[in-house]
C-alpha cells in the first residue's frame, strides 16, 4: 500500500432513511481510511479503527467529494445511492489534498462498468469478491485528469469531485470533472523536499522536540508551511513571534495564544489569565506547538509560558508535554526590548537559548545549509561571513563595489531599506506626493468590522493604499510564481484600468492588480479576513518589515543599523550582488551578538543532528565514535573516527 492511498483522521459516518433521517451512525475519533479497488475494477473507501468492524462505501458514479475546508483538515464525500456520508476531520492537510487528489485521478481515468448494477451488500457477501489496494500514480493518469479537470477533454468520466450541493443528475457523466481546487490555489506548497528538510519533517512527525536553524533563505518558511500540512490541526498549534510572520504560516502570534498578555504580569497572574477559558481550552488541547521566528520571542516571556503552560496542563513535563517545534535564526534580529520604568536605554536581550526551560525541553537541533534565494557562490559567501560579523577585504571590497551599480530597469527603481519604520514612511509618502496626476485610494475589505488595527498589524497589506501612476510598489503576494509574480517582486504602476492598478515588473511582465484575500487567526479560533490589492509603496522599506522577502533591486545605508543581524538581514534580502546598491558600506555597520555566536559554537554536540544522510531516525553517532564535534561559521562540523 502506497502511504498516500491512507490517511489517518477523525472519522464519522452517517446513513439516513428514505425520510432524510439519521439512520446510523459510526464516529471515530482516530480511524484509518483507505482506497481499494474491488474485483470489477469498481473504487472504495475503507475506514477501519481499533473498535468498529471495517466499512467500505463505493464510489459510484454520483458520489460527490466538498473539499471547501480541506486547508483545516475536513472534507466530506456522499454517497447518494448508498445514503451514506463520509466526514473527515483532523487530518492533516497536506495529506488530504493528496487523498483526495489520488481518488479524483483514479475515478477520472477508470472506466465505470455501467453494465453491472449489482448492489454494494451483494458483492460485500459475495465469496469471490476481492479488494486490492490501490497503485500509485502514473504521470500519464496525472495529465489526464489534469486535463479533464480544465475542460480540456470530452471523454464521458465520471467525478466524485463537484462543487454543486446538489444531486448530480446522470447527464452529469457528460461533463468534465470539475477538481481545479487540487491544482491550483492550494494553500498548501507542492515543490518536493531536499534531504536536509526531510530529515526535519520526519524528526517532527516522529514526536520529537526540534529546533531547526539555518542562515537566511535557507528554506525555513518553506519547510514551516510544510510541517503544518504534515500533522493533524485540531490539536496543533501554529505560531510566530510577530503578527506579520504568523499570517504567513496561517497562524496566530505566540502572545495571542499564550493568553497571559504581554507577559509583564507575575507567574501567579499569568497562570490565573491562562487558565480562563477558551485559553485554557486551547492549551489542553495543545499537542503541537509551533513557534515560528524564535529568535525574536523574548528569552522572560519564554520562560515565563512554559510554567503557564505546566501548570495549566497539570503536567510536570516541561511545556506540560507539548510537543515543540521550534524554528528561526538568532543571528538575524534579536528580541525587541525597551526600557524599563525609570530607565533611558533598554536592558540587552534575553533569547531563549539562555533559559533554563530551554534546556529543559531537550531539542533536537538541526542546521539546514542549502541556500535556496541566492545561486551566486561567491555572494553566498559573503553572507555568510556577514551573518557571523566577519568583515574581511574581500567583503568589504565587494560591496564596496555595488555603490557605483545602476540597478534600476524600465522606471523600476531601487527600494530603499532603512533601519527605522518611520525613514521608510517619510519616504515613501514625500515621494507619493511628488507624482502629478490623481490618486487612487484603495481602500480594504475587512471581514470584521471594528478589526482594522488588528489587521494591520498582522497583514502585510494595509488597510488604505493611496497610488498614482508611477507609484514604485512590492507584490505582497504570490500570484504567479512561474511568471516571477512573487511576494517580494518589484514594480511600477503604468495607468489604471477599470479602476485598477497596472503594474509593470522587473521582468517585464505586467499584472493588474486585483483584491487578494489575507486570512488571520484569532486565539479564539475564529477568522479575519482582508482584502486588499496586494501592493505597497516600495521607494523605501524597513529592514524589520522586509525580513522573509526576496527583493530583486534593493538599495541600503548601513549607517543608522542599531541592533545585531540588522546589516545581515538587510544584505540577505537581494538575490544577487548584481541587483544589489550598498551606499557608504563600512566593516563597523556589521556585527554579531557574542552571545549568540557562543551558542552556535558550543552547542551540546550529542544533541546536533548531522543532516542529509538519511532518515534521521535511523542515523545514530555513538559517542564512543565522536573524536571532535563543533560550529564553525554557524555550520555543524561533525568529525567521526
Amino acid at each position: 500500500m502506497t502511504s498516500e492511498a491512507s490517511l489517518s483522521c477523525e472519522v464519522n459516518i452517517q446513513w439516513l432513511n428514505k425520510q432524510g433521517m439519521i439512520q446510523r451512525k459510526l464516529a471515530n475519533k482516530q480511524a484509518t481510511l483507505r482506497i481499494l479497488r474491488g474485483a470489477n475494477q469498481e473504487i472504495f473507501i475503507e475506514a477501519t479503527s481499533e473498535k468498529a468492524a471495517p466499512v467500505k462505501l463505493n464510489f459510484e458514479k454520483d458520489a460527490q467529494v466538498h473539499n471547501k475546508f480541506m486547508k483545516e483538515g475536513k472534507s466530506s464525500i456522499r454517497f447518494p445511492s448508498q445514503s451514506a456520508t463520509l466526514f473527515i476531520s483532523n487530518a492533516p492537510p497536506e495529506k488530504l489534498k493528496t487523498f483526495l487528489k489520488i481518488i479524483f485521478i483514479k475515478m477520472a481515468n477508470g472506466k465505470p462498468n455501467l453494465k453491472t448494477n449489482t448492489l454494494l451488500r451483494t458483492q460485500m457477501l459475495s465469496k469471490s469478491s476481492q479488494f486490492e489496494e490501490i497503485s500509485p500514480i502514473a504521470n500519464n493518469e496525472v495529465e489526464n485528469a489534469f486535463k479533464k479537470a480544465h475542460g480540456k477533454s470530452t471523454a464521458s468520466t465520471p467525478s466524485p469531485l463537484t462543487k454543486r450541493k446538489r444531486k448530480l443528475e446522470r447527464s452529469s457523466l457528460d461533463k468534465p470533472p470539475a477538481a481545479k481546487k487540487l491544482y491550483s490555489g492550494s494553500p498548501i506548497p507542492n515543490e518536493p523536499l531536499d534531504i536536509e528538510q526531510k530529515d526535519i519533517l520526519d524528526a517532527c512527525l516522529s514526536g520529537q522536540n526540534v529546533f531547526f536553524t539555518g542562515s537566511a533563505g535557507t528554506g525555513k518558511s518553506y519547510l514551516i508551511k510544510r510541517i503544518i500540512g504534515a500533522l493533524p490541526p485540531d490539536v496543533t498549534v501554529t505560531t510566530a513571534s510577530t503578527g506579520v510572520a504568523a499570517c504567513q504560516i496561517g497562524g496566530i502570534t505566540l502572545h495571542q495564544f499564550a493568553g497571559i498578555g504581554g507577559g509583564d504580569a507575575t507567574v501567579e497572574r499569568s497562570i490565573e489569565l491562562a487558565s480562563k477559558p477558551p485559553t485554557m481550552t486551547m492549551w489542553r488541547k495543545c499537542k503541537h506547538l509551533i513557534i515560528d521566528e524564535i529568535s525574536m520571542v523574548d528569552g522572560s516571556y519564554f520562560e515565563k509560558i512554559e510554567e503557564v503552560s505546566r501548570k495549566v496542563r497539570k503536567n510536570d513535563k516541561p511545556f506540560g508535554g507539548i510537543q515543540l517545534i521550534l524554528c528561526g535564526d538568532f543571528l538575524q534580529l534579536p528580541p525587541v526590548t525597551r526600557p524599563g520604568p525609570g530607565e533611558k536605554t533598554a536592558a540587552s536581550p534575553k533569547f531563549c537559548f539562555q533559559t533554563k526551560a530551554w534546556r529543559n525541553c531537550m531539542l533536537n537541533t538541526f542546521e539546514l545549509k542549502r541556500v535556496h534565494r541566492q545561486t551566486d557562490s561567491k555572494f553566498i559567501t559573503i553572507l555568510n561571513k556577514i551573518r557571523i560579523g566577519k568583515v574581511d577585504e574581500d567583503v568589504v571590497n565587494a560591496l564596496a563595489a555595488t555603490s557605483k551599480q545602476k540597478i534600476e530597469i524600465d522606471g523600476i527603481l531601487a527600494t530603499r531599506l532603512c533601519s527605522h519604520t518611520k525613514d521608510a514612511d517619510i519616504i515613501n509618502v514625500s515621494k507619493l506626493q511628488a507624482l502629478t496626476g490623481e490618486a487612487k485610494v484603495f481602500e480594504s475589505e475587512d471581514s470584521v468590522i471594528g478589526t482594522s488595527k488588528m489587521l494591520d498589524n498582522q497583514t502585510p497589506v494595509p488597510g488604505r493604499l493611496e497610488l498614482k501612476v508611477g507609484a514604485q510598489v512590492m507584490l505582497l503576494k504570490n500570484i504567479n510564481v512561474s511568471a516571477g509574480l512573487v511576494n517580494g517582486a518589484r514594480g511600477v504602476i503604468k495607468e489604471f484600468r477599470n479602476g485598477l492598478p497596472l503594474v509593470q515588473f522587473r521582468n517585464k511582465k505586467e499584472y493588474l492588480a486585483q483584491r487578494e484575500q489575507w486570512i488571520i487567526k484569532t486565539a479564539g479560533g475564529a477568522s479575519l479576513g482582508r482584502k486588499q490589492v496586494p501592493l505597497k509603496l516600495a521607494w523605501a522599506f524597513s529592514i524589520h518589515k522586509s525580513q522573509g522577502l526576496t527583493l530583486d533591486c534593493v538599495e541600503m545605508s548601513l549607517g543608522r543599523v542599531f541592533e545585531a543581524g540588522q546589516a545581515y538581514v538587510a544584505l540577505s534580502r537581494s538575490q544577487s550582488l548584481e541587483s544589489l546598491r550598498v551606499l557608504d558600506f563600512k566593516a563597523n555597520q556589521v556585527w554579531a551578538n557574542p552571545e549568540v555566536l557562543t551558542f552556535y559554537r558550543m552547542l551540546d554536540q550529542t544533541r546536533i543532528i548531522p543532516l542529509g544522510g538519511g532518515n534521521v531516525l535511523n542515523r545514530k553517532l555513538k559517542k564512543s565514535n565522536l573524536v571532535k564535534s563543533k560550529l564553525l561559521m554557524g555550520k555543524p562540523i561533525v568529525t567521526i573516527s
